[in-house]
């Protein structure tokens, strides 16, 4: 399913994103424009692991289909074929470039990766923060973190959030929690000690709905609400 929280937002960044395309700064000093193609944003999903699970860290870089055990170029041999990496981007590409594979498609996804979240944020900052959260923006954390370091607040903000899913243990943070942008199927349910219910509810206006984490919470399980964002957290 695909989320009307970013609909609108997708359009620009689509045009946006093309115009931009290897233009986020610190590119090889010299030499031709990188030839990798832009990589697709997944399908929001709930998390795997985590709340912050979303954030997809790593997932820009690395090619599917076993990529952990993929050798990797050794930090040495990291070269654009004319020019050099700045040293960001260098710290970025460490470990993260399989062996065969040219070290600058390797970084322009990176670099769109920041573009995405450039544009999401001029359209809205809980549009970007959502995507982080969810993976819509996927490799947030690590292209943010050498490329993009201006916008690290937003990763920071999507790793106190919870994507649709259930949550429990020590995921569950009490506290005052907003979906900005819900499906017109929001539900959600909290549940205590022995699976009892705390308190559930549901939208189909797909107005924002906040809700109260309490601590006595054991699980927090969320469907159409897309991400949910902490209510005190600085804008």
């Amino acid at each position: 399913m695909r989320y009307p929280f970013l609909a609108g937002a997708a359009v620009v960044l689509a045009t946006a994103a093309l115009a931009a395309c290897g233009s986020s700064g610190d590119g090889p000093t010299a030499g031709p424009e990188p030839s990798g193609t832009t990589a697709s944003a997944p399908a929001a999903a709930g998390p795997e692991a985590t709340g912050a699970a979303g954030s997809g860290e790593g997932a820009a870089a690395a090619p599917s289909g076993g990529a952990q055990d993929v050798p990797k170029v050794p930090a040495g041999e990291l070269t654009p074929a004319t020019g050099t990496f700045s040293k960001p981007q260098k710290k970025y590409l460490t470990g993260r470039v399989p062996e065969g594979m040219d070290p600058a498609a390797v970084l322009q996804t990176g670099e769109e990766t920041c573009d995405r979240i450039r544009y999401l944020a001029k359209a809205d900052r809980d549009i970007a923060v959502g995507a982080i959260l969810t993976g819509e923006v996927a490799g947030a954390a690590p292209a943010v973190e050498h490329l993009c370091p201006e916008h690290q607040d937003l990763v920071d903000a999507a790793a106190l959030g919870y994507a649709d899913g259930t949550h429990s243990g020590k995921e569950l943070r009490p506290g005052r929690y907003r979906a900005p942008s819900p499906t017109g199927n929001c539900t959600w349910e909290l549940t205590g000690a022995n699976g009892g219910e705390l308190a559930a509810d549901s939208s189909g206006t797909g107005e924002p709905v906040s809700l109260t984490v309490p601590a006595a919470a054991r699980a927090f399980t969320s469907t159409g609400c897309y991400a949910w964002l902490p209510e005190g957290e600085t804008r």
